[in-house]
């Protein structure tokens, strides 16, 4: 503990150290430490201007280091049993409430035994464990499922929702890599139903479980390259332009997007592929004219036409 990064540990513990043995010399206090006994001297001499607010008399800690031997003449208070404030004990309890919510925490009596020791060292300063309680977000909990199943590695089974085509469906997938791009994260896997490799948003994986079988991907499987970006469509998928209205400026967000137009009205032009044009017709039917259909011209016509039917039955 040479170093000034050591420095501080260092001179937290020396007080203590020095009180548990009374007359220590400065060559085995230093041994000790595995520091020089000159270094030593410097970190007797800085703790002679630490103490207690007010910096007088009676408030610096006091030791004697002019001989050989060392002793503590005044601790400032280091030696009186400290009790945690409110604030210091919920800051704790929530902390250890956070761990015991994780997914996958091997050592859960362990966080429970804590929290019961954090309780009784609060000494009243805060109400009982139960009355705290910590929910992680969906994202944050599948995040720990999924890097478990990275760091075992071992399949897991997820319950996704697919956008583009606006179905949920289950898959068994072989995790490779956890990402972050533009602010969302992923999960990059061979999926076994789809026989290639797929990279899951986590917000829409909406259940994930890690199987008690080994992580398989095939040799061949390869990571994409995401210096331009995530989203590759194929060459069939079909490219559709919205023009949507600030209510549901949302959909550039959720969808992955070709292109996005600001208009001075506040509406937006959004350019996409998509699988299945079947969700785009549910959005423009479902927007009560919030969001318009402009290409293709025979999904667009197709929409009005089915719109128009639907409200010719009211007539």
């Amino acid at each position: 503990m040479s170093g000034e990064r050591d420095r501080l540990p260092r001179l937290l513990a020396l007080v203590p150290f020095l009180q548990a043995r009374p007359g220590v010399s400065v060559a085995d206090a230093a041994a000790d430490f595995g520091v020089t006994p000159e270094q030593l001297r410097r970190d007797l001499q800085l703790l002679w201007m630490c103490g207690l607010p007010g910096h007088g008399p009676g408030d610096l800690i006091d030791l004697s280091f002019e001989g050989e031997s060392i002793s503590v003449i005044f601790d400032a208070g280091i030696s009186r049993p400290q009790r945690l404030t409110g604030e210091e004990a919920l800051a704790l309890v929530v902390a250890l409430r956070t761990l015991a919510e994780t997914p996958g925490l091997t050592d859960r009596d362990a966080v429970e035994r804590a929290l019961v020791k954090i309780e009784a060292a609060a000494g009243g300063e805060i109400e009982a464990v139960d009355t705290v309680s910590v929910a992680l977000d969906h994202v944050t909990s599948t995040l720990a499922i999924l890097q478990r199943a990275l760091d075992t590695g071992q399949a897991l089974q997820l319950r996704y929702y697919t956008a583009t085509r606006d179905e949920t469906t289950e898959r068994i997938v072989d995790p490779m890599r956890i990402f972050e791009l533009d602010g969302r994260s992923y999960l990059e896997a061979w999926c076994r139903r789809a026989e290639g490799m797929r990279a899951f948003r986590l917000d829409r994986v909406e259940s994930a479980l890690v199987l008690d079988e080994a992580s398989r991907p095939p040799a061949g499987a390869q990571l994409r390259d995401l210096s331009e970006g995530l989203y590759s469509p194929a060459p069939e998928h079909l490219l559709a332009l919205l023009r949507v209205s600030p209510s549901f400026g949302w959909v550039a967000d959720y969808y992955p997007t070709a292109s996005v137009e600001e208009q001075s009205d506040g509406w937006r032009l959004i350019s996409l592929h998509v699988a299945d044009p079947s969700w785009v017709r549910a959005l423009a039917l479902g927007s009560g004219g919030d969001v318009e259909v402009l290409s293709p011209v025979w999904l667009a016509e197709s929409i009005r036409s089915e719109a128009a039917s639907a409200l010719a039955g009211y007539a």
